[in-house]
């Protein structure tokens, strides 16, 4: 007799399985599918009428260096991929499934631009070009946690701190190398293979080279801006023996369900990518320890609002503000206006910034069998403004 919880197990995995050899794949389909765009922007020039073409020999020259920079991108893939089949103790690339069932797998509409989302994330995490943005992103974040676990106060490596949506994995590994115990969370399996590959296997500063912008063909002045380069990574990342730092894959809201295990959760431009945000909120301070702290840096762009076919609230700060009290939170400190860009090309003609809000709340403290939030929010709330003492 088939027992149903196995075989539901079974077919999640087989399922979870198909999904990564379709990234790897999509992966190896990249320099084809770019190619192709090219392709079709050649097809469009040839239509034109002769002497437009004459006019534009430059924009065909252009395209051409455009293709070698494709080709350089499309170089690093394979040693990405090669990697990659290391990730969850090969669990997707066994024997019994190997990656010769990759070829039985298609690629993934979505792909192409999610592989190229990851070259101008290696831009931002770990290039010497990303350090500005990094500077105002995760430097309020990271000075915030230094703050509040000063290292003559607490032994660091007892500090448990999680990132959500870590990405590439910088703010976190950035965290870690402070001596912390830090623990970084990503959904976006594309991230992932690239962040492993990066933090476990590039062993020289400045060893790789991507062109971030490539594929970006508008607001340019002249195509060395499309062109843009950058080396990686800015820095050995490697850690030393002490060092406490660790990855884990999946959906946050799904991973972290235990309740009262971590002393902070920093998050950097991501509580806006849930279709719910308070689910976000909720689970945030669900697995905060008593006396945790919350500290948040980011814009509110709300990542499902223009998506067809999905639900999503977009709630102001003003109301967040309030719905981060309901939940039980003592907000600490709250700045907005945060001048902060993601994944830009400086040399591009459109620039966009976010004026971000950057806060600190804390979960309270139990006092008996009761939380002290809402009377910390009442003395939180006249002492900002909000309330009258009698």
């Amino acid at each position: 007799m088939i027992n149903g919880n196995a075989k539901m197990d079974d077919d999640i995995v087989t399922q979870e399985r198909n999904y990564f050899l379709q990234v790897l794949k999509t992966f190896d389909n990249y320099k084809k599918q770019s190619l192709l765009r090219i392709e079709y922007k050649e097809k469009c020039l040839s239509a034109l009428p002769s002497q437009h073409q004459t006019w534009l020999e430059k924009y065909k020259n252009d395209l051409d260096n455009i293709k070698s920079c494709i080709d350089k991108n499309a170089d690093y893939i394979p040693i990405v991929v090669q990697h990659a089949k290391n990730i969850f103790e090969n669990l997707y690339t066994s024997d019994n499934s190997g990656s010769h069932q990759k070829s039985s797998v298609g690629t993934l509409s979505e792909g192409l631009d999610k592989v190229q989302s990851v070259f101008k994330q290696l831009m931002r995490d770990w290039s010497s070009l990303g350090a500005k943005e990094r500077e105002e992103c995760y430097s309020p974040v990271i000075n915030e946690i230094e703050l509040q676990f000063p290292e003559d106060k607490v032994d660091r490596r007892d500090i448990e701190i999680l990132v959500p949506g870590a990405g590439l994995g910088r703010l976190a590994f950035e965290i870690a190398k402070r001596k912390f115990n830090c623990q970084g969370n990503e959904f976006n399996m594309f991230m992932l293979i690239v962040s492993f590959h990066v933090l476990n296997h590039c062993k020289k500063i400045d060893e790789f080279e991507v062109f971030p912008w490539i594929h970006q063909y508008c607001n340019n002045l002249s195509v060395e801006t499309q062109m843009l380069s950058v080396r990686f990574p800015d820095i050995i990342t490697s850690l030393d023996k002490s060092s406490q730092f660790s990855m884990t894959a999946g959906d946050f809201l799904e991973v972290y369900t235990e309740p009262d295990v971590f002393d902070c959760v920093a998050t950097c431009f991501f509580i806006d990518c849930a279709s719910n945000i308070v689910e976000f909120l909720e689970t945030i301070y669900t697995i905060l320890k008593p006396n945790g702290v919350w500290i948040n840096l980011g814009p509110l762009l709300y990542h499902y609002s223009y998506m067809k076919n999905e639900k999503s609230i977009e709630p102001s700060f003003e109301v967040l503000c309030e719905v981060i009290k309901k939940v039980g939170f003592v907000m600490e400190k709250c700045q907005t206006g945060l001048k902060t860009r993601y994944c830009q090309n400086p040399q591009a003609m459109l620039q966009y910034e976010y004026d971000s809000v950057f806060f600190v709340c804390r979960k309270p403290m139990l006092n008996g069998n009761h939380f002290m939030g809402d009377l910390q929010n009442e003395i939180a709330d006249a002492f900002n403004g909000d309330k009258k003492w009698d």
